[in-house]
């Protein structure tokens, strides 16, 4: 078949979006069986694995629901309808449940008591363990829990989404068979830790307490089941099941219609607890008597439910890190200083005199922090204006930014209320910065604002200059030493004038679509970056030298994926690293042999965003807030960035981009099927893992030689 034949509209040349996720979090899975990482971090990519899917129902599967319940007709670009989406979705997960499950059970567990770690079973513990645990629930948990009956004169209650529960059958001498159901509250640990039985003396006893200086720990679901007679004096608890239910979390939020966002996010983020149940999770042993009540209750079908071995709620077990075990987890290391700023010199007059970039977290955020704290303390700053999308708790930024406002500084903030299940805190955030005389602004009505900026005005001799800030990830000083990210400090004056016209459309009413130096979404940043592939074909035609190389977190767009097959049919080389998501088949013969697509997972979440064209020589690199996929191109308002420095771009090509290209232990191949594979090394290759290389070599790209 020739190549002028091949329609790039068939939808086999796609891999469904929800499957192609499905595949990353397999990758993180993977990463918990493999017995190179320390155990205490696969513990953490276990919690990691269950979080991520509690997330995909909430959001993901839930709108599959809704496309099926609304008849919806419009298929994706590979052509799945939701119902065949939704029938996938199961057929994956149920192996990988069982896998992550036997992990837990026949792997982690053992290892872990191994090492003085142990969960145990409520009916393993010793006669005073169970007696201290008894005295721990009368005094710490029973008055915090509330039964509640369903009967014919009691409705079925309400159940929150994620909340472990459990469901009791109760016999009662005058009625019989009774069923109740008790929230766990989620205001204890889920994982309780208790003393060894010689550890459990008088004083702990006495006290009814449960600090140990042993590691032991038992599910606090099987210590209140244990204690029920407690709970129901009178009646006979015959059984106790755990279960959990998850929820659709995406409540449509009619902006243009709210009176007030702030107020209308905080009732879109209650509704949260209200909405349909899109799965049901229960013990395997549940009996089917209570599983019928539960599934009929709920209205859902049986397809809806997961039973597992548990326990219910994996991503709990994240608590074990909190275990003064070092041993157990991954070596530490100091992040990196751009050598610039190891200097007593104040920041703005060293970006004055060059551009600085950031790795995090190889390189340290503490530059950011200090960056937006100076503007805040300088008597020569007039303003300061910021982007917020996941700001984290206790945030060193979002205080300076307060501090600035209370010195007399203009101070606009721009807080992402709609940042998915970060509504809360950012609402925290958003009332405290008004409370301290900050502009809060909340975006452009239909966007989330996802774009990551930041700038200082400052008065000068000179006049006014705009120091900026621009990068690939969030201003949150935790996930900073977590997320791989990208970061640029630069006065250039173009780029100010060109933040300046974006805030303001941000802030007022400008609607201003002609940026010089800046790449904008929802405007003309796809077409520029179709226009980009496009030329790398041309140059390909002339200099057979074309290649393209895009590191990201998703790449889902059609129209970006089709340029690209017709950037490989042309004979350009085309290197994909998304870190997730990945709609486009490599290695199709006629369409994508050109194209390779490898994923790392490993100890950072790989959050970078750099595109790479070779352009005959005169390379571009662009850097910045978006991905490859329809909500980040239309829907959201994202910037992206050219580096124009030449030890810059060659820093980011061969030190950070090209180190990632060649990694061959944490890597894995995309297939023509969508299913990934690791990378196998040639014979006599060497291993190289290249989040370990940055770890090892941090700071390299900050070289000073061209």
């Amino acid at each position: 078949m020739s190549k002028n034949s091949i329609s790039l509209k068939d939808p086999s040349l796609y891999v469904n979006r929800e499957l192609s996720w499905l595949q990353f979090n397999h990758r993180v899975l993977e990463e918990a069986l493999d017995e190179n990482h320390p155990l205490l971090e696969r513990v953490k990519f276990i919690s990691i694995v269950a979080n991520n899917l509690d997330e995909f129902f909430m959001v993901r599967v839930s709108g599959l629901r809704r496309q099926l319940a609304a008849g919806v007709l419009k298929t994706p670009a590979d052509g799945m309808t939701p119902a065949e989406q939704l029938a996938s979705i199961r057929q994956i997960l149920l192996p990988d449940l069982a896998t992550q499950y036997k992990c837990w059970h026949e792997d982690l567990m053992p290892k872990l008591e191994k090492e003085g770690i142990r969960i145990l079973h409520y009916k393993d513990l010793k006669r005073k363990q169970r007696k201290l645990m008894r005295k721990h629930f009368k005094k710490e948990i029973f008055s915090a829990l509330t039964p509640l009956a369903f009967d014919p004169r009691h409705p079925f209650p309400h159940i929150s989404t994620l909340s472990i529960n459990l469901a009791v059958v109760i016999k009662d001498p005058i009625h019989g068979q009774r069923f109740a159901r008790i929230k766990v509250p989620g205001t204890f640990a889920r994982l309780l830790r208790i003393p060894s039985e010689e550890e459990t003396n008088e004083e702990y006893e006495s006290l009814g307490l449960v600090q140990a200086t042993s590691n032991n720990f038992v599910w606090i679901e099987e210590v209140i089941g244990e204690n029920l007679d407690i709970l129901f004096p009178g009646v006979e608890v015959e059984d106790a099941y755990p279960f959990r239910i998850t929820r659709d979390a995406d409540p449509e939020i009619e902006e243009d219609e709210a009176a007030d966002l702030l107020i209308a996010i905080e009732e879109s983020v209650r509704k949260r607890h209200f909405g349909s149940t899109v799965r049901l999770e229960i013990d395997e042993n549940m009996s089917e008597q209570v599983r019928e009540i539960l599934i009929h209750n709920l209205e859902i079908a049986p397809y809806q439910v997961y039973a597992v071995d548990g326990p219910i709620g994996f991503s709990n077990v994240m608590e074990l890190m909190k275990i003064n075990r070092p041993d157990l987890k991954d070596e530490p290391y100091q992040p990196a200083l751009p050598p610039q700023l190891a200097t007593t010199e104040d920041i703005f007059s060293v970006i004055r005199r060059q551009n600085i970039l950031f790795y995090h977290p190889y390189d340290s955020f503490d530059p950011i922090v200090h960056f937006i704290r100076s503007a805040a303390r300088d008597p020569e700053v007039l303003a300061i204006k910021q982007t917020l999308y996941r700001v984290g708790p206790n945030s060193p930024i979002v205080a300076a930014l307060m501090e600035a406002s209370e010195n007399g500084k203009q101070v606009a903030v721009l807080v992402e209320l709609k940042a998915r299940f970060d509504e809360e805190n950012n609402i925290v955030w958003a009332r405290a910065l008004e409370k301290a005389g900050v502009h809060v602004v909340y975006g452009v009505v239909g966007l989330k604002t996802h774009a990551k900026i930041a700038m200082v005005v400052r008065h000068e001799e000179e006049g006014i200059k705009h120091y900026v800030h621009m990068g690939t990830g969030n201003y949150n000083d935790v996930t900073a030493r977590i997320y791989t990210d990208l970061g640029l400090f630069t006065c250039d004056p173009v780029i100010g004038s060109d933040l300046s016209k974006l805030f303001n459309s941000l802030t007022g009413y400008a609607r201003d679509e002609e940026y010089e130096k800046l790449l904008v979404a929802p405007g003309k940043m796809q077409t520029q970056l179709l226009a980009l592939i496009e030329r790398e074909i041309e140059s390909h035609k002339k200099e057979g030298d074309g290649y393209i190389a895009l590191k990201l977190n998703a790449l889902v767009d059609k129209h970006i994926i089709r340029a690209l097959y017709r950037a490989s049919q042309a004979g350009v080389k085309v290197d994909l690293q998304p870190r997730g998501i990945c709609c486009l088949r490599p290695g199709v013969e006629g369409v994508s042999e050109n194209i390779t697509v490898t994923s790392i997972v490993g100890r950072f979440l790989e959050h970078t965003r750099i595109y790479y064209f070779r352009n005959g020589g005169d390379e571009d690199i662009v850097l910045g807030s978006a991905d490859l996929m329809p909500r980040n191109l239309y829907r959201r308002v994202e910037t992206l960035f050219f580096i124009e420095d030449n030890k810059m771009k060659k820093a980011l090509r061969d030190d950070i981009l090209n180190i990632h290209l060649k990694d061959n232990v944490k890597a894995r191949r995309m297939l023509p099927s969508g299913e990934y594979e690791r990378v196998e090394r040639k014979k006599g290759e060497e291993k190289f893992d290249s989040q370990a290389w940055c770890v090892k070599n941090r700071g390299v790209w900050h070289r000073e030689e061209g």
